[in-house]
């Protein structure tokens, strides 16, 4: 079995404080995880929690106070570790943002998308391929021409999204990705974060505060106050309401709902609480059954 593609050991980061020495409450504390190729992984938690600075010290964009990470097999908290490991690792670990206006650099749609890919050396008829490609994969290829700055916020960050494919990563990191975006945009851009883990496998950590974009994951992690609260599958997550709860965190409003009818005496058979058509389906077999 292939080594986990992420792993670290006893992460630990402070924020300087006034004076410029690391707080005494750490930011994040001795958080230990295996995330292995492929994964889909949603990280919760409430403001302040940690969760986007877990986010930006798997990106290198933050260094360890204390703790290790490996990321691909290259320890990135060895001495050895040079500038040319770490702009490596940014290449292979892509990260969007909450403000896709953040992230764009030129004045038309397939320029920006080529910037990564120039930046890295290479040759132009690969770069037009690779802009090709990842306009298609996002589904925005029809925009290619266009200014970014007249595209809605969801097709802003699905072009931030291909400046990133451009440069073929193994690893996408969603930070409050969609938090700036309508119902619309963030479909579009959940589907797409969807397709890009499903059909090219690439592993997906989403930082989120929505419920509903959690349970899209194979697993959620629960940060809160620095520290891993839960690690499961939504269900698994989902399934503890009360704790939820007690660190400002909610359910989805399916889950919500099934496990209010069960308080209340209403059998419901099925696990996948989680999923919006498997309640509906829980619910209407359960009132059938009750009228016939």
């Amino acid at each position: 079995m292939a080594d986990p593609f992420i792993i670290t050991d006893k992460l630990t980061y402070s924020y300087d404080d006034d004076e410029g020495n690391p707080s005494k409450i750490p930011a994040l504390l001795n958080v230990s995880i295996q995330i292995n190729e492929g994964e889909y992984v949603a990280v919760l938690g409430h403001n302040g929690s940690g969760k986007s600075t877990f986010a930006k010290l798997l990106n290198m964009i933050l260094e360890p106070t204390f703790g290790r990470i490996i990321i691909d097999g290259t320890d990135l908290s060895s001495d050895d570790i040079t500038e040319d490991d770490i702009y490596e690792l940014r290449r292979r670990v892509g990260m969007v943002f909450q403000n896709p206006d953040n992230q764009l650099v030129a004045t038309i749609v397939e320029e920006d998308v080529a910037f990564g890919p120039e930046n890295l050396g290479i040759p132009s008829d690969e770069i037009r391929k690779r802009v090709d490609d990842a306009l298609a994969t996002v589904g925005i290829s029809e925009y290619a021409k266009h200014e970014p700055h007249r595209l809605s916020g969801g097709q802003k960050q699905r072009v931030a999204i291909a400046g990133i494919l451009a440069m073929q990563p193994k690893c996408m990191i969603f930070d409050e990705s969609t938090a700036m975006l309508d119902p619309v945009g963030r479909r579009e851009v959940l589907d797409t974060i969807k397709r890009l883990n499903k059909e090219q496998n690439i592993t997906v950590i989403n930082i989120t505060h929505y419920m509903e974009e959690a349970v899209l994951a194979d697993r959620v992690i629960v940060i809160n106050d620095g520290e891993i609260l839960i690690d499961g599958t939504p269900a698994e997550v989902f399934s503890k309401p009360d704790l939820l709860r007690s660190v400002g965190l909610a359910v989805p409003q399916c889950t919500d709902l099934i496990q209010r009818l069960r308080a209340k005496g209403i059998k419901l058979e099925g696990d996948d609480i989680t999923d919006l058509e498997a309640c509906a389906d829980m619910i209407c077999e359960a009132f059938a059954e009750r009228q016939a």
